[in-house]
């Protein structure tokens, strides 16, 4: 299902060939992350992704933006800790013409000083926006305090001082070291010939040469936090959690159960106690995020003020139940066919095909197929689940952080008074 080609210089070129199909999805995706920059550049890898949309050689801002709405097509980009995509979705017939603008903007985007000090404004006005969404800041807010000053912790979109500090010979200096061959892949998904896309792509992106090989910092220490930060809303934001488990390990199949038999749909057991039984929040859910070396297993909800305490009393109790009791046969089982269920419909379209080539090829080195995690998920056992449950939710690792009105402070040690 899968071809990969690796030219000369070492960019990774996969594809997908999917005949029933009339479109293409294709994205560049470079291992370049929030988690790369040094002090003084925080926030550049999501300002870089802005300024490639800001006029190249031979196509202007405005230009940029019409070429593929012009022909019923998509192009966007989006930045997270550890990458970088730029992409675009087009009918087969205009692939031609996605990958025409997808590499003007790689290779020709013009950094103009006045345009960087125009986007300045626009990211300064992004982090203020994401500041006044509490629900959305505190999960920021729950990685700076854990992983403390590793720049895993750092936010994607950097801080107002960070913004206004870039300028172009940082952009310059960022991209010659990141934007590499060896820190590239181009995934394609669709209605392609594979042999076509390398003869299309090979001159431009076989040739070019930038920086080295990817060095990341060491793995981040998970720091305990036991923290209310004091905000107007109307809502008190909680957030528990532990550090997690990195891509690699093996465990990271029983933590997906545990996951979603804790908090990760509708049925899950934090939604029907807390919502359906209590009725204390309308949003809560539990999540794991995933990186190189480690990930952070958070459980999220937001209550009224009042009721901080019981919830957070209620989450504790659910996990501890799970910890005493593990879960039934019944509950692994339906779990294990919502995940199957849940992966191979997320493969219906040709963005998302293309999404997992390009994310699984530049974090393992290779796709991670959906048959290979089905067949690693069906071998998750009841001792399994248990086990990790009992590794990742230790009571001197929990980690508890309020954000909301002050005076509804909550003594996570004294919860805990009663953990196991």
């Amino acid at each position: 299902m899968y071809q990969k080609t690796v030219l000369p210089n070492g960019v990774r070129i996969i594809t997908e060939e999917i005949e029933h199909v009339r479109s293409v999805a294709v994205g560049l995706w470079v291992g370049a992350g929030s988690r790369d920059e040094k002090e003084g550049f925080e926030g550049i890898s999501h300002f870089i992704e802005h300024m490639f949309f800001k006029g190249t050689q031979k196509r202007t801002a405005r230009e940029l933006a019409e070429s593929l709405e012009a022909v019923g097509g998509q192009l966007n980009a989006f930045t997270t800790k550890e990458y970088t995509c730029y992409y675009a979705k087009v009918l087969d017939e205009d692939f031609e013409l996605a990958i025409d603008v997808l590499s003007d903007m790689f290779f020709s985007s013009l950094f103009v000083e006045k345009e960087i000090e125009k986007e300045k404004k626009v990211v300064i006005e992004e982090i203020k926006m994401y500041e006044d969404s509490p629900d959305e800041l505190i999960h920021d807010l729950f990685s700076e305090f854990v992983w403390n000053d590793h720049p895993l912790g750092k936010p994607i979109l950097g801080t107002e001082e960070s913004i206004r500090a870039l300028n172009r010979d940082k952009i310059m200096d960022y991209l010659s070291h990141h934007y590499s061959p060896d820190n590239l892949v181009i995934a394609v998904a669709g209605k392609i010939k594979h042999q076509d896309v390398i003869d299309l792509l090979s001159k431009s992106y076989g040739e070019f040469k930038r920086g080295g090989r990817r060095i990341l910092e060491g793995t981040p220490t998970g720091h305990t936090v036991k923290r209310a930060v004091s905000k107007e809303t109307e809502q008190m934001h909680v957030i528990l959690g532990v550090p997690g488990l990195g891509q690699n390990d093996e465990d990271i199949y029983p933590m997906h159960v545990i996951n979603n038999i804790l908090g990760g749909g509708l049925s899950s057991r934090l939604f029907q106690e807390i919502r359906e039984q209590r009725g204390l929040a309308y949003s809560v859910y539990s999540y794991h995020s995933t990186y190189v070396d480690t990930g952070l297993f958070a459980i999220y909800a937001g209550t009224s003020p009042n009721n901080t305490h019981e919830v957070v009393e209620c989450i504790l109790s659910e996990i501890q139940e799970l910890k005493k009791n593990g879960i039934t046969a019944h509950e692994l089982e339906r779990t294990k066919a919502q995940i199957k269920g849940s992966l191979y419909l997320g493969l219906e379209s040709v963005s998302s095909r293309m999404s997992r080539l390009g994310k699984t090829e530049l974090t393992y080195n290779r796709v991670l197929t959906p048959e290979e995690v089905v067949e690693k998920l069906t071998k998750v056992t009841l001792e399994d689940v248990a086990r990790v449950i009992n590794r990742l939710w230790e009571k001197d690792r929990i980690s508890l952080l309020t954000l909301g009105p002050t005076g509804h402070e909550v003594d996570l040690d004294s919860v805990l008074e009663q953990w196991v």
